[in-house]
């Protein structure tokens, strides 16, 4: 890490898939400077390359000028534009004998018994990646419906291609993905899934992995309520008790709502945050309820601010205005004139100001996720928990990011609330219909 701090730093470096203290950091970046970032696909590469460890790739964290452990840092998410002309994604299927307990972080070779083996790539189709040391099929994962998708020039629509055009995209398949020159993983497209061939999808990419460095070593895929509890017990390395999902800070969210125009509040648990991106996908409805979605490779701008003395356990989500849910959104000029009018006809001595916030929460299952959020909520503002509940019911909603465990709880929060902690400049910018 530089000892002078950048006002722009570019990435094109990536981890073996382990986030944590002993990750190497680049930067620091100024505070309120910009972090320039060519992302490599998340899921399914990864996945199929037994030497990562997390079940993705992202980027080195990048380091933030002055933030420390207590802080938070503001990630503004300026641009995201996607590189990849095609990609494959599907519903998985793990690999008996090819893996010790998580086929995501310890993939081995059922033949040779190599951990992480290092493996290349021979020909296409699913039997395409081979053990370096002994040449036998060493994937961890098959898919169980599979498909590849090409993209147009605008990528504003993607097409589902046939057998004869995922396999001629096969033998291209690391142009196609556009693949960053030091990504280590084998491209999915190798595989040549097509069994949805000719389906249509609009575009809407977003990031998936977003955030801040957790405080123990932690799989990327894992640094999250819901993955992170296949590591309870594990038998790999990597293995913690549930007290060690603490030192978690949701980098892995896949909450479709992370886009560009979006506003990110992380938690800062490492001396300069750590900041670091991957698993951009084109598209994806709230759930990912196949487990994937059409991982690719994209360009990321960010500006990232610190803000002092904001302990935050988990990310807070500020996101663009279309996305916020319907009894979420500010309310207007004409609304509050209304509301002033009920007011004096009962009585009502003032009216609340409010503006809009997001919890993220993550858990084993999608119950547990919406109890960290509104916990998470609660604390944060210093509101009971049962009115929590009561406001985001009336003015908010619990959205699904991601089955099993990550959800957003997004509502209305008085104002005099959000400015004591520290974040209202912030939805002032992102939101002009807030009160003053």
């Amino acid at each position: 890490m530089h000892n002078k701090a950048q006002g722009t730093v570019f990435v094109d470096r990536y981890t073996n898939g382990i986030v944590g203290p002993k990750t190497e950091m680049l930067g620091p970046v100024k505070d309120g400077g910009y972090i320039v970032a060519n992302t490599a696909p998340g899921c399914w590469g990864p996945m199929i390359t037994p030497s990562i460890r997390g079940g993705h790739e992202v980027t080195l964290p990048v380091a933030v000028e002055g933030a420390e452990a207590g802080d938070a840092i503001a990630i503004r998410i300026l641009g995201l534009d996607v590189t990849s002309t095609v990609t494959a994604s599907g519903n998985d299927a793990g690999i008996e004998g090819r893996f010790l307990g998580d086929p995501f972080v310890a993939g081995k070779c059922a033949s040779c018994g190599e951990l992480n083996p290092p493996t290349r790539l021979e020909g296409i189709g699913e039997g395409a990646v081979r053990c370096a040391k002994c040449g036998a099929e060493a994937s961890p994962f098959k898919f169980n419906n599979g498909y590849t998708i090409t993209f147009n020039e605008q990528r504003s629509i993607g097409l589902t291609l046939h057998k004869e055009g995922a396999e001629k995209a096969a033998h291209n398949a690391s142009n196609c993905m556009h693949l960053p020159a030091n990504s280590a993983q084998h491209p999915v497209v190798a595989f040549a899934p097509h069994d949805l061939p000719g389906m249509i999808a609009r575009l809407c990419p977003f990031l998936g992995q977003l955030g801040t460095t957790p405080s123990a070593d932690f799989p990327d895929s894992h640094n999250a309520g819901d993955f992170g509890q296949f590591l309870v017990g594990a038998p790999h390395e990597y293995g913690k008790d549930v007290a060690g999902l603490e030192c978690r800070t949701d980098g892995h969210m896949d909450i479709n709502m992370v886009r560009k125009g979006a506003i990110l509040i992380c938690p800062v648990k490492v001396p300069g945050g750590g900041v670091y991106i991957g698993d951009a996908h084109a598209m994806q409805g709230d759930g990912e309820i196949a487990g994937h979605t059409c991982d690719v490779a994209a360009l990321a701008t960010l500006r990232v601010h610190v803000i002092k003395n904001l302990s935050i356990d988990g990310p807070i989500l500020l996101p663009v205005a279309e996305d916020l849910p319907l009894l979420a959104r500010p309310f207007s000029e004409s609304e509050y004139a209304a509301a002033e009018s009920l007011a004096a006809e009962w009585g009502v001595p003032a009216v609340e100001k409010t503006a809009p916030v997001s919890f993220i929460g993550s858990g084993a299952n999608l119950n547990d996720a919406i109890d960290n959020g509104l916990s998470r909520a609660a604390k944060a503002l210093q509101i009971s928990l049962e009115e929590i509940k009561n406001r985001c019911t009336i003015n908010g909603a619990i959205r699904i990011g991601r089955a099993p465990g990550v959800v957003t709880v997004t509502f209305l929060a008085p104002v005099e609330k959000l400015q004591k902690l520290g974040i209202y400049t912030l939805i002032k910018e992102q939101y002009v219909d807030v009160p003053e």
